[in-house]
């Protein structure tokens, strides 16, 4: 248990540190400012002058796959760990989970945007297709 907790953690940190800036030029932090309050920074590496990314589109497709993947393999696990009452497992499974949606979320807040919030935009999202699936049929219907 130990040792999986512990390449949990390092891989967490890769993910973070490492892997999300040179891939896909993403990052995410927590910084405390001299007050004590906690704000939480989301980067995006700039597009270059002559437009050209440093990073290739299937390394951004690899990247993304793995991200979004390990958390979903992870509840797998926990819903497994639940349903068969190995509770003594169910300590590290959530500890992946918890790590690894921590990763998901925080890239998913550095490409949508850090003033974004994700459910103005999911439900701004939802309103252009209500309302281009209304005027779809609107047009439909007057022909």
């Amino acid at each position: 248990m130990v040792t999986i907790i512990l390449l949990l953690s390092c891989d967490f940190w890769a993910v973070k540190n490492v892997t999300g800036r040179l891939m896909v030029g993403l990052r995410w932090w927590n910084q405390v400012d001299d007050d004590g309050r906690s704000h939480w920074v989301f980067e995006a590496r700039k597009v270059s002058a002559q437009g050209s990314k440093t990073s290739s589109e299937a390394e951004s497709r690899i990247f993304w796959l793995g991200l979004i993947t390990c958390p979903m393999i992870w509840v797998i696990f926990a819903f497994s760990a639940l349903f068969s009452f190995k509770v003594k497992w169910l300590a590290v499974v959530v500890m992946g989970v918890v790590l690894q949606g921590a990763n998901l979320y925080g890239y998913i807040r550095c490409k949508v945007g850090s003033r974004k919030n994700l459910t103005s935009m999911a439900t701004s999202y939802l309103g252009k297709q209500f309302l281009r699936q209304t005027v779809a049929t609107e047009d439909q219907t007057a022909s």
